[in-house]
């Protein structure tokens, strides 16, 4: 039975992402924060709840050490737990909330990605694949978003990089970028939100689920095979034509 670590898993897309794998019969892992909420994710379904704030290098070691005690080995890690800022421009934001933006979005996203690389590069048999949650942000911004857009340019960072350092070790990584899935972050899209030319519209969503298909599809190939990045978006958003 394949085996995931989804973190990030007890609200949004790392939940129904979790779903999704669990209704697939996978072995799934939950790790975030609030035990009861990854509880929540997990329902009746035989989950491994690993609560733990990704930003927290003794807490994610901890965390990995159980998976491996518990499993033995790990086969793909959704690296998914972010958070953003409410947009504003850069010298009216705070800079203790960019630090605290950079733990999970930055720091956290490194330190699960080097538990899960050390654990897949020593298991036998060896490889196993990392999907990073990036951002449509990192490519073009939203107004405000300096914080979050930064934090997003580190995760293709990490990305590309380790799209290259998993080749010896038969590790693919991956990155999908996501455009108004509606989740509680995006619940304010449909009613209005800042543009580039300073109005306020209303903008298209999706259907979460099909975050989850994406991350099940990237999931379910063969180590030679990879999909470096992936974008899905609400068709009408307006990426196309926001810069």
């Amino acid at each position: 039975m394949k085996t995931i670590l989804i973190t990030g898993a007890g609200a949004g897309i790392g939940r129904a992402v979790a779903r999704r794998f669990l209704d697939e019969g996978w072995q799934v892992a939950l790790m975030g924060r609030r035990v009861a909420a990854l509880e929540e994710t997990a329902g009746a379904a035989p989950a491994l709840i690993l609560p733990a704030d990704v930003g927290d290098p003794a807490a994610v070691e901890a965390a990995f050490a159980t998976l491996e005690s518990e499993w033995g080995r790990l086969d793909v890690l959704f690296n998914n737990a972010g958070t953003s800022l409410p947009g504003r421009p850069i010298d009216e934001i705070a800079v203790e909330d960019w630090l605290r933006l950079c733990q999970t979005n930055i720091t956290g996203m490194f330190l699960c990605a080097r538990a899960a690389f050390g654990l897949m590069r020593r298991q036998a048999p060896q490889g196993g694949r990392i999907i990073n949650n990036g951002s449509i942000s990192a490519d073009r911004p939203r107004p405000g978003s300096a914080p979050y857009t930064m934090s997003k340019h580190a995760v293709t960072g990490l990305t590309k990089t380790l799209v290259l350092d998993g080749r010896n070790f038969d590790i693919a990584c991956g990155q999908i970028d996501i455009g108004n899935a509606l989740t509680e972050m995006a619940a304010a899209f449909p009613k209005g939100v800042p543009q580039a030319d300073g109005t306020i519209r209303a903008e298209p969503v999706m259907d979460v689920a099909h975050v989850a298909d994406a991350v099940l599809h990237m999931a379910g190939l063969p180590l030679d095979v990879n999909i470096p990045f992936l974008t899905v978006m609400a068709r009408d958003m307006p990426l196309y034509g926001r810069g």
